[in-house]
C-alpha cells in the first residue's frame, strides 16, 4: 500500500517525544530563568506578572508537540500490539466477511511485533487451523501492485501440511474435508449481489467449522496439491470459486503475520448494517 499509517504513526511520536523532551530537559529552564530575570526588573506589580507570564509562555510547536505526543503514543501502543481496525474491500471471505465490514484484528495472538519492522520480539502464539488472520501480500513477484498490502483469508495449512483442492473439495494431509449445504446466499450490495444464489456450505475443518461459499456459475478455483514449508501458512478465502490465495501465490511466511481478525464493529456498504455490529469472527 502506497500510504503507511504505521510509520507515520512512528514519525509523529518520535518526532513530538523529541521536542518535547528537548523542552523538559533544557527549554524550559531557560525560560523558567529569563521569567525570573524580568521578575525582578522592576515595575509594578502587574507589569511584572505580565513580563513572567511572557516569558514562560510555550512557544506554539512545543505546546502542540507536549499536547499531542501522549496521544499519539497511545494510538501507536494500541495499535501495534492489542489491536488494530481493517476495512474488507472485496468479497473473497463471503459469506464470513462481506465487502464494507469494518474489523478488528488481535494483534497479539501471534506475538509481539515491532511497529512497522513486523519482527517479532515476544513469542506469544502461532496460527491455528481455521484461525481468520490478516498479513502482508507475500509474493511481490506475482503482482508488484500489491507488494506491502494487507490480506484477510484463512488458514487452511499448517507448517508440515499436504493440501490438496480437487473438484471444489479440500483435502487436508490426505483426509476430505466434509461438507453440508445450509442453503442459498442472499446478498447485499454489488458483490453480494453478484454471488446471490451461491451455495452456503459448511465445511468440518478440523477444530475450526465454519461456512464458505460455492458458485455453479464459477469455475473451480485453481486445483492442485501443496506441501506447506517450514515457517509458513496456506490461505484460501471463504468464498471459494472467487478468491486469490495460497493456490495462486503461494505460502504466508511467518514474518508477514499481521494478527487474527476477531470481531466486526461495524459495516458500512452504503448505509450501516446494524445485524452484523459486535459479530464475533469464525
Amino acid at each position: 500500500m502506497d500510504f503507511d499509517f504505521a510509520l507515520l504513526l512512528v514519525v509523529l511520536t518520535f518526532v513530538t517525544g523529541i521536542i518535547w523532551l528537548l523542552d523538559w530537559l533544557f527549554l524550559q529552564r531557560g525560560r523558567r530563568a529569563r521569567a525570573q530575570a524580568l521578575a525582578d526588573a522592576g515595575g509594578s506589580e502587574v507589569e511584572r506578572q505580565q513580563r513572567t507570564q511572557e516569558a514562560l509562555r510555550e512557544p506554539i510547536v512545543i505546546e502542540y508537540a507536549r499536547s499531542f505526543f501522549p496521544v499519539i503514543l497511545i494510538v501507536l501502543l494500541f495499535r501495534s500490539f492489542i489491536a488494530e481496525p481493517f476495512k474488507i474491500p472485496s468479497g473473497s471471505m463471503m459469506p464470513t466477511l462481506l465487502v464494507g465490514d469494518f474489523i478488528l484484528v488481535n494483534k497479539f495472538t501471534y506475538g509481539l511485533r515491532l511497529p512497522v519492522l513486523g519482527t517479532k520480539i515476544v513469542p506469544i502464539g502461532e496460527p491455528q487451523r481455521g484461525d481468520v488472520f490478516v498479513f502482508r501480500y507475500p509474493n511481490p513477484d506475482h503482482d508488484p501492485k500489491k507488494q506491502g498490502e494487507d490480506y484477510i483469508k484463512r488458514v487452511i495449512g499448517l507448517p508440515g501440511d499436504e493440501i490438496s483442492y480437487r473438484n471444489k473439495t479440500l483435502y487436508v494431509n490426505g483426509k476430505e474435508i466434509p461438507q453440508t449445504y445450509i442453503g442459498p446466499f442472499v446478498g447485499s450490495g454489488n458483490e453480494g449481489r453478484r454471488m446471490a444464489g451461491a451455495e452456503i456450505r459448511e465445511e468440518m475443518l478440523p477444530g475450526a467449522e465454519h461456512q464458505l461459499l460455492q458458485s455453479s456459475m464459477l469455475v473451480p478455483g485453481r486445483e492442485g496439491t501443496w506441501q506447506v514449508p517450514a515457517g509458513h501458512y496456506f490461505a484460501m478465502g471463504d468464498n471459494r470459486d472467487n478468491s486469490e490465495d495460497s493456490r495462486y501465490w503461494g505460502f504466508v511466511p511467518e514474518e508477514n503475520l499481521v494478527g487474527r481478525a476477531f470481531v466486526i464493529w461495524m459495516n458500512w456498504d452504503g448505509g450501516i448494517d446494524f445485524k452484523r455490529l459486535g459479530t464475533l469472527i469464525k
